[in-house]
């Protein structure tokens, strides 16, 4: 039996949990204009607030289902589902994840770059039970215990060679790796493990006692989502006794623009709420160009800054995205799946006139920038074997595409300099995204820029800064020296900053103020069906 719960807005759709009796589901949403933790009986058509829970997120069940911990306000907490008492554990700067375990034991993830800790579930003092290899690992997070409450399985975020599922013991003696995956592991009672790659759901049988996988993984659901800002986590959970739940990929969601200045302070609103993803402010900085879903259709938009009016850009029925301004503001770069794979076009940015296509071909592709020159464009190329790669596209001659960074890892979200002699750009050779900058089109070496994890980078219009997102999601700022006619640069230190605009005085910034997620899935009584 299946059924779906329908729940309210939330801007966590991936913190789902079912209680181990298979009674009860806890997950994120609002209530009262606060996020907090929701509880519901599976056989209820409500849900009511955990007091005392504002801004939870990766809750796990004790044992006997009467309480639930999470983490909120850099803490580990627990709360008694009936009587409300909230008790901290532990400090958890950035919590990712945790598991309870009949002895009383919980195990958690206190940050993002640290190993597992255990801690009684009455408080006391967290000691380490695993420890990241800082060469290759970044962070072990998503724990969850196996029936004989010793071993576990969790999640590695790290190097090609060392991400993926891993099953560990209370005692840090037992470090193996089971398979690489996206997703943390949810074990389920019949002796399966589940997991998310390339957005499908997996099951796999897995032999608790042995720690071993056995025979092939099959899909179980298509689309599931995770929470962006958390890497290995996926909405799926699963009770002892047989009951599952997942939640696919938001349904939709209204995201406001908002102005700031310099210090982080709200100068004021662009456009109305919309579910807009990407944003690109024309170089002459009186139109924003907006990647708009309305109805399950992806389109282009434009945002007139001086008249606060939006108006369509795009009207295929296919998924318009990533829109990139030309240097004199005249014409928009994007990728659109029209003929299937993601393909790249351009527009003029009055709106009549044609859709060029500049650059077909059977691997999806997304543009990133355009080179003040108006000579090359960057683009992301997602290969089979080495996964998001960033390659150049000649705008005049033969227009024959190269690749400037193609690694084993994943290259992203590159950007030209001002000059166009260097590129910035977030890889993932060192485990996780850090900000690198190189020579365009070459030669010359990489330059390490971020120091603590980097994505989304952006240049100051003359060029002396470059911006990033940091992992803790603030935005900031580093200042960029190049000698001239050299191959080396300087970065200063990190200082921290918000967001930015063309002029480097103002920011935009593209704020979720409300998600609308799928209903969360439950089956009752789930079987293998391979």
């Amino acid at each position: 039996m299946r059924f779906e719960i329908v729940t309210p807005p939330t801007a966590d759709s991936a913190s789902i949990a079912i209680s181990p009796d298979g009674q009860k589901i806890v997950f994120v949403g609002a209530s009262e204009g606060q996020s907090k933790l929701l509880v519901r009986a599976l056989d209820s058509i409500s849900e009511r607030a955990l007091a005392g829970t504002d801004g939870a997120s990766f809750p796990f069940w004790s044992p006997d289902s009467q309480s639930v911990g999470f983490f909120a306000e850099g803490r580990l907490k627990r709360v008694d589902i009936d009587r409300g008492a909230v008790q901290i554990l532990a400090n958890a700067p950035a919590g990712r994840g945790g598991a309870w375990n009949r002895d009383g034991t919980i195990i958690f993830t206190p940050n993002v770059t640290q190993g597992i800790f255990r801690i009684s579930a009455t408080g006391g003092t967290a000691s380490a039970v695993t420890r990241t290899e800082t060469t290759k690992e970044t962070s072990h997070r998503f724990p969850q215990f196996l029936p004989n409450g010793h071993h576990f399985v969790y999640y590695v975020l790290g190097t090609p060679e060392s991400r993926g599922v891993y099953a560990g013991d209370l005692d840090g003696s037992t470090a193996r790796r089971l398979i690489d995956v996206e997703s943390a592991p949810v074990y389920e009672s019949s002796g399966h493990l589940f997991f998310v790659r390339q957005g499908t759901l997996f099951a796999h049988e897995f032999d608790a006692a042995r720690l071993e996988l056995k025979g092939n993984p099959f899909s179980v659901a298509e689309h599931i989502a995770t929470k962006s800002d958390a890497q290995g986590s996926a909405a799926v959970a699963a009770s002892s006794v047989g009951v599952i739940g997942y939640r696919t990929a938001l349904a939709g969601g209204r995201r406001q623009l908002f102005w700031v200045d310099r210090s982080g302070k709200e100068i004021g609103k662009a456009g109305d709420p919309l579910g807009n993803n990407s944003v690109s402010i024309s170089p002459d900085g009186r139109r924003v160009a907006l990647s708009v879903a309305i109805n399950n259709n992806g389109d282009i938009w434009l945002l007139d800054v001086g008249r606060n009016v939006l108006s369509r850009f795009t009207f295929d029925a296919a998924v318009d995205s990533n829109p990139i301004w030309s240097s004199d503001s005249n014409r928009i770069a994007f990728g659109s799946n029209r003929k299937g794979a993601f393909d790249l076009y351009t527009k003029p940015a009055t709106g009549p006139g044609s859709e060029d296509l500049l650059l077909a071909s059977g691997q999806d592709k997304q543009v990133l920038d355009w080179s003040a020159d108006g000579r090359f464009l960057l683009y992301q190329n997602r290969d089979s074997k080495t996964s998001l790669d960033v390659w150049a596209l000649p705008m005049d001659g033969d227009r024959k595409p190269f690749p400037v960074v193609r690694t084993n890892f994943d290259e992203d979200l590159a950007q030209f300099s001002p000059d166009g002699k260097w590129i910035a750009y977030q890889s993932t050779e060192s485990g996780r995204y850090e900000i690198y900058m190189q020579p365009f089109p070459g030669p010359g070496g990489q330059t390490q820029v971020s120091t603590n994890g980097g994505a989304q980078v952006r240049w100051r219009r003359d060029g002396k800064e470059l911006f990033y997102i940091a992992l803790d999601g603030r935005l900031m700022a580093v200042p960029i020296r190049i000698a001239p006619n050299s191959e080396t640069i300087e970065a200063g230190s990190n200082t921290q900053q918000y967001d930015v605009s063309p002029d480097g005085q103002r920011f935009l910034m593209n704020t979720i103020i409300e998600e609308v997620p799928s209903p969360i899935t439950v089956i009752l009584n789930w079987r293998a069906k391979p």
